[in-house]
């Protein structure tokens, strides 16, 4: 692993809604929805964990798009996609799918990928069971099962309590259902962010309007579910397929635990950020100092394509030259 590195915190930017273009599309089963900003540059797929959608990278959205084409995503059952049947079982396996086929269908393949908090084992298992269709992994504030992100859910020593309770069929809905606000503006957002004000009501309101809709907490639930099972199965996967792409690890009020974690998981080098002074939600919190580390990442793991695609070029010219003396006729 990288030496880790302590980037500044920024001034979170109060920015109006980002000119988004909004898309759903069938695929896999369900109904996805996803936002698209920026016409150049190569891709970049924005994944978020819980209690997010898409809405969570709307200030590092238009960041981004600058110099990239920009996608964010409602997994499965979040957001403005289709709620997830509540007898499936599969979780982040059932969403890494989704996602391969979602780049397949925008013809985006190899794409940035980033995902973060309970999004974790989805960008894992999409990675380590579709390579061609990621270029790099930025990693933030996230954990996978089988490495201990299930101690999250251990309240007898530190963990939530909020985890078992989304984990528990029925229990969502019973507790949850009209008191979304109340959950997220009220406890969630100010028990894990620390920089003041940077989740705004905006953000809550826009937030509270999909986990209130029928089904809206089925996705989250889905995920926790599969977190507290498929710790076995993510140790397997890494140590078949470790990944082989460029990893970037960004880590907050976790400390070096997303660095620690995809040391694991991961073949080569993982470059790590440590963010100081920000929450949890890193992308609400601090977007500009985000934004910044993701860009300088881009910039290595598109430089290094270039390089190999130049030396491949250079091993078949080589390889199609004729030998000395052979007939050109």
């Amino acid at each position: 692993m990288n030496p880790t590195t302590t980037a500044p915190t920024t001034t979170t930017p109060k920015t109006p809604a980002p000119a988004v273009a909004h898309h759903t599309v069938r695929l896999n089963g369900t109904e996805l929805h996803y936002v698209s900003a920026g016409t150049e540059g190569t891709p970049v797929l924005l994944v978020h964990g819980f209690p997010e959608t898409w809405w969570a990278f709307h200030r590092v959205i238009p960041l981004l798009a600058e110099r990239h084409r920009v996608f964010a995503v409602d997994l499965r059952g979040f957001g403005d996609s289709a709620a997830t049947d509540t007898t499936d079982t599969t979780g982040s396996a059932t969403a890494a799918e989704d996602l391969h086929h979602l780049i397949e269908h925008l013809g985006l393949g190899p794409v940035h990928l980033l995902g973060q908090d309970i999004a974790g084992a989805t960008v894992f298992r999409l990675a380590a069971t579709h390579p061609e269709d990621v270029a790099g992994l930025t990693a933030v504030e996230m954990g996978l099962a089988g490495f201990g992100l299930e101690g999250l859910a251990d309240v007898t020593h530190g963990g939530s309590w909020h985890v078992g309770a989304l984990a528990a069929p029925g229990i969502p809905e019973l507790l949850l259902a009209g008191r979304e606000r109340e959950f997220l503006g009220g406890w969630v957002f100010p028990t894990m962010t620390a920089v003041p004000d940077a989740v705004t009501e905006a953000d809550v309101a826009e937030l509270a309007r999909t986990y209130s809709r029928p089904g809206g907490w089925r996705g989250a639930a889905a995920l926790y579910r599969s977190m507290l099972t498929e710790g076995d199965e993510l140790r397997a996967l890494a140590q078949a397929s470790p990944l082989t792409v460029p990893v970037l690890a960004v880590g907050s009020s976790g400390g070096p635990f997303t660095a620690t974690t995809m040391s694991q998981v991961t073949a080569g080098e993982v470059r790590s950020v440590l963010l100081d002074g920000v929450g949890h939600h890193v992308a609400l919190e601090a977007p500009g100092a985000l934004s910044e580390a993701i860009l300088a990442f881009l910039v290595d793991v598109d430089e290094q394509a270039d390089h190999r695609a130049r030396d491949t070029d250079t091993d078949t010219d080589s390889t199609s030259e004729p030998a000395p003396g052979a007939d050109l006729r």
